[in-house]
């Protein structure tokens, strides 16, 4: 039988605890939809920033969590489909990406979905308008008909899976946006939260000549040296931004990086960034810094010739490609060293708080370890 209502934990105040809340499901699915029950979402610094507020665009009450993966409980018309044109059936585990127009500049001339003018984030949408809830911390949740999904191979666990639809995609695009990694070239990775250790690996696997990737605390440095960077840059240790540049500087004899990817996303980030790039460098710029952002010295960006990038989120080719990613590194990368425990939807309001305080690298959520409690 299709549920008509779901649990959910609910932001209705910012920095204050989620509650579990009651919400209603859409009784009748248009063309394209779907309804998931949600196997396992994971956390990452969007959804800790929403929580404190520091997002503008953040609407209340909201359902937090953007990285999801899911077992179709119900299709609307045209529905039975991924992407790639393989069966989606009742029961079918999916992934999905952020729902798309399909008809506005970027989605057709661009052939960029990525930077469709209405892309659906889950977290754009509010939990007292229809269809109330697409976002992760909840038994069940809506499938827009404009949401690329993807079967999930079998052999990829659900936290996996859930992590590729925003931490993994996200970093994929940016290596790519970059024009890839020069062999023997020299990669800064900027953060060491789950972008930031992603990309390590990546740039790990690419063939850069020397990772350095900067962040903090040390628990995730030390996954970042598992996952190959050459060198850690802790920002506990070495809190002064020039004194960070001048680390880099000095680890590659006053010539500077071919590449530096900000995933950290703090005030000073892009400026670091770009002192940190050699001569026609590139500066990828992924982290959101707000209004407290330093200034960028655009007279460093026109005499060394750097390129600043900008790269967004990713879209369902991203996705896939971070499915794949996944799977072939599997034995290279222990990836469940960025993940904890899991924890039922009872426990998602420390969950986030983790994330902000940065005790947890990546909190993982199963609404099923609850649900019974919950349904009680």
């Amino acid at each position: 039988m299709r549920p008509r209502v779901t649990v959910a934990a609910v932001l209705r105040e910012f920095n204050a605890p989620l509650e579990l809340e009651e919400l209603p499901l859409p009784v009748d699915l248009p063309p394209g939809a779907a309804l998931v029950k949600v196997l396992t979402a994971t956390l990452c610094g969007t959804d800790a920033h929403l929580w404190q507020g520091v997002l503008p665009f953040a609407g209340l009450p909201m359902v937090l969590g953007h990285e999801t993966v899911g077992e179709v409980v119900a299709l609307g018309p045209y529905a039975g489909e991924d992407a790639l044109g393989r069966p989606v059936d009742i029961g079918t585990r999916l992934v999905w990406s952020e729902s798309v127009c399909g008809h506005c500049h970027a989605c057709t001339v661009l052939r960029q979905p990525v930077l469709c003018a209405e892309r659906g984030y889950g977290f754009r949408q509010r939990a007292d308008k229809w269809p109330f809830v697409v976002g992760g911390l909840t038994q069940y949740t809506y499938l827009p008909p404009g949401a690329h999904r993807l079967v999930v191979p079998d052999d990829i666990p659900h936290r996996w899976a859930a992590a590729a639809g925003c931490a993994v995609k996200t970093v994929l695009r940016a290596f790519a946006n970059a024009g890839g990694v020069r062999p023997e070239s020299t990669v800064v990775i900027q953060g060491a939260g789950p972008l930031g250790l992603v990309a390590t690996a990546l740039a790990s696997t690419a063939g850069a000549g020397r990772v350095i990737t900067i962040g903090g605390p040390a628990t995730r440095l030390a996954i970042a040296a598992r996952y190959g960077a050459d060198v850690t840059i802790s920002v506990d240790e070495v809190s002064d931004p020039d004194e960070r540049v001048a680390r880099v500087e000095e680890l590659t004899e006053a010539r500077g990086a071919e590449l530096v990817f900000d995933f950290a996303g703090s005030p000073s980030a892009n400026r670091e960034g770009v002192l940190m790039c050699g001569l026609r460098g590139k500066h990828v710029v992924v982290g959101l810094t707000g209004p407290q952002a330093m200034p960028v010295p655009m007279d460093v960006v026109l005499s060394r010739e750097i390129q600043v990038i900008g790269s967004l989120n990713g879209d369902v080719s991203d996705l896939d490609r971070s499915l794949r990613f996944l799977n072939a590194f599997r034995d290279r990368f222990d990836w469940d060293a960025m993940f904890g425990e899991p924890v039922g939807l009872g426990g998602a309001d420390q969950a986030i708080k983790d994330m902000a305080s940065m005790a947890a690298v990546k909190a993982v959520v199963d609404p099923a370890l609850d649900c019974e409690e919950i349904s009680g």
